[in-house]
């Protein structure tokens, strides 16, 4: 979504991978730390655990998860810039309290072809998308405080009838929206377009064009390029199965 420039900023290396991991295989499991990415995002976790010499299983907070034992990821211990602690986490909602929204059982693959049949944006272009903005990472937190997937900004997110960015059918439903109006107001330019997703729509009004950011111009290169291969690979797999049914039929 409209995310500033920094959210691409690197934090400064302020430790090393042996200490962060070191770090992460003591932390107490009731205590609750952010780990943050050389990439700029961070992971609010609740325990964490090394799994091998290079990498290392987070276990996400979510205020309204049913099993945290589910919910972790898995990252390289070099991903990993430095660890802070937080406060305690809020005590859950009681039973009086209306139930947060359940997760969607889709995968992330189908929500995206929900999305780009309605909008009628390629799949492959949204799924590019959600590469640059999160890595696929629905928990994924900016240093701006863009949320989920398509990394909405609260404000945004609100304005698009998204109350929970990070379940994924909520956040991919907002950013193709989003994009599909981006697409809309620069007639499907798609240089535009994306530079607008990424700086705002002021900032490529303002120089008719991809704005002269370096983060911006990145990540206009980055979304395209993986769109095209996304592209390639998908023409080159319809060419292999159409070959493969005219020799069944052949038989």
């Amino acid at each position: 979504m409209i995310v500033s420039s920094s959210v691409f900023r690197r934090h400064p290396n302020r430790s090393s991978v042996l200490t962060v991991a070191l770090a992460l295989a003591t932390v107490s499991a009731h205590a609750l730390e952010r780990v943050n990415l050389n990439n700029g995002f961070w992971y609010d976790c609740t325990t964490t655990e090394p799994v091998d010499a290079e990498h290392i299983k987070l276990y996400l907070y979510t205020a309204d998860s049913t099993d945290p034992s589910k919910n972790y990821t898995v990252i390289a211990s070099k991903q990993i810039a430095s660890i802070e602690p937080l406060p305690d986490p809020p005590a859950p909602p009681s039973a009086a309290q209306p139930a947060q929204p359940a997760a969607t059982s889709a995968s992330v693959p189908e929500l995206l072809a929900k999305a780009g049949a309605q909008h009628n944006i390629d799949v492959e272009l949204l799924a590019s998308v959600v590469k640059a903005e999160s890595g696929g990472h629905a928990n994924a937190v900016s240093r701006t405080g863009a949320r989920g997937l398509m990394q909405l900004m609260p404000a945004t997110a609100q304005t698009l009838g998204v109350n929970d960015a990070f379940q994924p059918d909520q956040n991919i439903a907002g950013g193709s929206a989003y994009l599909d109006y981006l697409l809309t107001r620069y007639h499907d330019d798609l240089d535009k377009a994306l530079a607008a997703y990424n700086a705002g729509p002021g900032a490529v009004d303002r120089y008719h064009g991809i704005p002269p950011y370096r983060e911006t111009r990145a990540y206009v290169y980055r979304v395209e390029t993986e769109f095209k291969r996304r592209k390639i690979a998908a023409a080159k797999l319809a060419t292999k199965q159409a070959a493969s049914q005219t020799n069944i039929a052949a038989r």
